[in-house]
C-alpha cells in the first residue's frame, strides 16, 4: 500500500512564498496536489508525470510549480506570489499508469492526510 506524506504548509502574507513536500513510501507513476476549502470541492491544482508532463490548473500558472524526484519518490510544490484565495487545505494524491489529469480526481486511489496553507492579506 503507497503512503504519501506531506509537509511544508504554514502561514504567509499575501505575496509570499511556501514550498510542499510530499514523500511516497513507492514512486508511482503520477501524482498530484490538490486543495480544498471548507464548503466547497476539493480541486486540482497541478499534476507530474515520472516523464516529467506538468499540468496546472488556470489560476496558479505563472505562480506554483510542480516538481517530481523520481529517485527520492518526492513531489514538490513551490508556491510563490500566494494570494488569500489559495489558502485551502493542501493534499497530495498519486495514480498509476493513465491520463495524469488533475481534473480527474477518481482516478487518484491514494491520498495523503494534507498541509494547511493560510495566506494572511
Amino acid at each position: 500500500q503507497v503512503q504519501l506524506a506531506e509537509s511544508g504548509g504554514g502561514t504567509v502574507q499575501a505575496g509570499g512564498s511556501l514550498r510542499l513536500s510530499c514523500e511516497a513510501s513507492v514512486d508511482r507513476y503520477c501524482m498530484g496536489w490538490f486543495r480544498q476549502t471548507p464548503g466547497k470541492e476539493r480541486e486540482g491544482v497541478a499534476t507530474a508525470t515520472s516523464e516529467g508532463t506538468l499540468r496546472y490548473v488556470d489560476s496558479v500558472k505563472g505562480r506554483f510549480t510542480i516538481s517530481k524526484d523520481n529517485a527520492k519518490n518526492t513531489l514538490y510544490l513551490q508556491m510563490d506570489s500566494l494570494k488569500p484565495e489559495d489558502t485551502a487545505m493542501y493534499f497530495c494524491a498519486a495514480r498509476g499508469r493513465g491520463a495524469c489529469l488533475f481534473s480527474n480526481l477518481r482516478a487518484f486511489g491514494v491520498w495523503g492526510q494534507g498541509t494547511q496553507v493560510t495566506v494572511s492579506s
